[in-house]
């Protein structure tokens, strides 16, 4: 991998991290269509310790709160009630699905996973998804001409069983194409939750998963199937990019629709389709070994 390839990659990770389309299907594809070959699944996990490391520091305040109070509620009884204590607690269950299923099917996230078709039909699918999570929330939000607006859920009403249903919905990221926050944000609006809830639960429950792939992965680099240099230099990217990507799309999620990413999806999604199917693109495209 060259320094120019490590930086369009570590710059589409910053910028596809944090969106609902799917930043592991972005690094395939960016590489498929500029004739290079794919990164592969440890690159991906490692450059998104870049992204997570952006989330750390936007969300300190919140991370120094909920570790604090989870580590005192382990000792003092009391503070087993405190919200930020049960948010610990929620993060960590959370994160078992994807945690099981990412060992279970590591074989298949690093090989079939990676097929063009089925990337293209998970965005398609996903998309929908999300365009009619948006469209639910939408309307409770808004109400209608003869309905009251419906009160959607704060984290604070985060249930052991809605954290594991998010859980769930972060492992279906395991495919490129889902994407985690595509997944999860959805999910969450279709519990009932509000889109700023939704996202925060979101971001909060990738940092355990993606730094423990990105752990589990640097043993790749260290075999010679990940570039040291340039993954580190794309990682760095990815922070920096990732960063500003967060603090823009937590203000566009409080008064803007999802919809922009939901066309972005299908449209993109059709599109691989049909240069796969009429044999313009192979499904197999920039596959490598490693």
């Amino acid at each position: 991998m060259s320094w120019f390839e490590s930086f369009i990659l570590g710059l589409v990770q910053g910028l596809t991290e944090f969106l609902p389309i799917s930043s592991s299907a972005h690094l395939r594809l960016t590489a498929v269509f500029a004739g290079w070959q794919d990164p592969g699944a440890a690159f991906t996990a490692i450059t998104q310790i870049g992204t997570e490391a952006a989330v750390l520091i936007y969300f300190r305040k919140d991370i120094a709160r909920i570790v604090s109070a989870w580590s005192r509620s382990l000792v003092n009884k009391s503070m087993r009630g405190d919200h930020d204590a049960q948010m610990g607690w929620l993060v960590i269950i959370g994160s078992i699905p994807i945690g099981v299923l990412g060992v279970t099917l590591k074989d298949q996230i690093d090989g079939p996973f990676r097929d063009l078709r089925l990337i293209a039909v998970t965005l398609i699918v996903m998309g929908i998804v999300l365009g009619v999570a948006d469209r639910l929330a939408a309307r409770d939000e808004t109400g209608g001409k003869h309905r009251a607006i419906k009160e959607r859920k704060s984290l604070k009403e985060l249930s052991v069983k809605d954290g594991l249903i998010y859980g769930f919905c972060q492992a279906m990221a395991l495919v490129p194409g889902v994407s985690r926050s595509g997944a999860t944000i959805s999910g969450g609006l279709l519990m009932g939750y509000t889109r700023e809830a939704a996202a925060r639960y979101s971001f909060l429950l990738a940092i355990p998963a993606v730094l423990a792939s990105g752990a589990f992965e640097l043993r790749k680099a260290g075999e010679g199937h990940v570039s040291w240099g340039p993954t580190i230099f794309a990682t760095f990217i990815a922070f920096v990019v990732g960063y500003a990507v967060i603090a823009w799309f937590m203000k566009f999620i409080t008064t803007k629709s999802f919809m922009p990413f939901v066309i972005y999806r299908i449209l993109l999604g059709i599109a691989i389709l049909v240069l796969v199917g009429t044999d313009t693109l192979s499904p197999h495209a920039g596959e490598s070994a490693g």
